[in-house]
Formats: structure tokens, C-alpha cells, sequence
């Protein structure tokens, strides 16, 4: 089965429509949440391949890719993104996924890409330049596996300590209160190895997490 995940109907429904017509009898479900599909996965589904939209209502930059690969294990993941720039392209792939296809994309393209990700191998899109030979990408990898530890809430703190707001104005965005907010960010400061604000923003920044969630609140 094909589990896509995508909370906009007219795309998924034609994407299931294209995967359904052209990869014969293979059962394609859809889910518009995280929630849904992390369910999905719960109930004991068999998936052989979940094709995940980066901005999804319930999800903060790289948190949706990294709990699915959590929860399904050895279960490829192909990202699905209007955001295809070069480096959200590298994250995302650093972050485990198995391919990666822009929504523009003609409908062979996630056809190819479900394909190749099932043999084990990962789709690139026509046009990516991965990071020049010799550029040592550890440090952007190990900021990525950092953010991967914060909670679906503490990524949403962290993207708005980016933009800049203060705990007061956090606790406003989030209704909710000054001390839980100040508790989220010691723990975010714990995970990412960091002794500032200033610091955990650098830390983002090295891994185009608060790029990624910036252009994922305008899209």
C-alpha cells in the first residue's frame, strides 16, 4: 500500500488517481494529517511507501519526515514539496528521506520516484545540485539530527525564536503560558547542545530549519 500524506484534496486526489492508474493494482490511501497517517501506521497497515507533504497543518519543518521514519522503519519516505530549493532539498534527504519530488512535477516523476525508493534506491528532481565534493556536510547533519529530537511544540518555539519573538510573545502565539514557554526552551537549549538562544538560532539556521518553516508558513 501507498500511504500519501497531503492535507490539500484536489492534489491528492489526483495523485492517487495517477499512482492508482499507472502502478496497477497497488492500493493507495490517503491521509491529510500527520495524525492520520501516524495512526494509519498504528493500526497495523502494511505500507510500502508514504509520499509526505512537507507543510502539513500538525507538522513544524522536518518533525512530519522524522517521526514517520520513526514509526515505520525501513518504510521509504518521498517528500512532496512546492519548496524545492537546493538546500531544503539536502535536509530533507539528510533527514532520511528516500527521494524528493516538487509538486509541479509531471505525474511519471512520483511514479519513478515511488519505484526507485521500493528498490531501495532515492529519487532525485531534474536540476539538483547536491553540495560540492569536499564541503563537509557533518555539521549540518548533526544540526539536523538535533532538531529531529524536539517535539512537535518545541519546533514550533524554536521557528518562532528565529523570527525573533520573546517569551511573552510566544506564549501569546500559543496561548499558552510564560513558565511552560521558558520550560520548552531550556529543554530545546538541552537537546540542541546549546548555552543561548542565539546560539540554538545559529544551530537552525545551519540546517535550513528556519528557512524551511518560514516559507512553510507563507505557502
Amino acid at each position: 500500500m501507498i500511504l500519501v500524506v497531503d492535507d490539500h484534496p484536489l492534489f491528492c486526489e489526483a495523485l492517487q488517481m495517477a499512482l492508482s492508474d499507472t502502478m496497477g493494482p497497488a492500493q493507495v490511501e490517503t491521509a491529510s494529517s500527520l495524525e492520520m497517517a501516524l495512526e494509519r501506521l498504528r493500526s497495523g497497515a502494511e505500507i510500502d511507501a508514504i509520499v509526505l507533504d512537507l507543510n502539513l497543518p500538525d507538522v513544524a519543518g522536518l518533525d512530519g519526515l522524522t517521526r514517520l521514519r520513526t514509526s515505520a522503519p525501513g518504510v521509504p519516505v518521498i517528500v512532496v514539496s512546492s519548496m524545492s530549493d537546493d538546500r531544503i532539498i539536502t535536509a530533507v534527504l539528510h533527514a532520511g528521506a528516500a527521494g524528493f519530488v516538487p509538486k509541479h512535477s509531471p505525474r511519471d516523476a512520483f511514479v519513478t520516484a515511488i519505484r526507485a525508493a521500493s528498490q531501495g534506491g532515492t529519487y532525485l528532481p531534474q536540476g539538483y545540485t547536491p553540495p560540492a565534493k569536499g564541503a563537509p556536510p557533518d555539521a549540518e547533519r548533526g544540526a539536523i539530527d538535533r532538531l529531529a529530537e524536539l517535539t512537535p511544540q518545541q519546533a514550533r518555539i524554536l521557528a518562532l525564536i528565529c523570527e525573533g519573538y520573546l517569551n511573552k510573545q510566544i506564549a501569546f502565539e500559543l496561548s499558552i503560558s510564560e513558565t511552560t514557554v521558558k520550560a520548552h526552551v531550556t529543554a530545546i537549549l538541552r537537546k540542541l547542545g546549546a548555552q543561548s538562544r542565539t546560539q540554538a538560532v545559529r544551530i537552525a539556521n545551519s540546517a535550513s530549519f528556519a528557512e524551511i518553516l518560514r516559507r512553510h508558513e507563507r505557502s
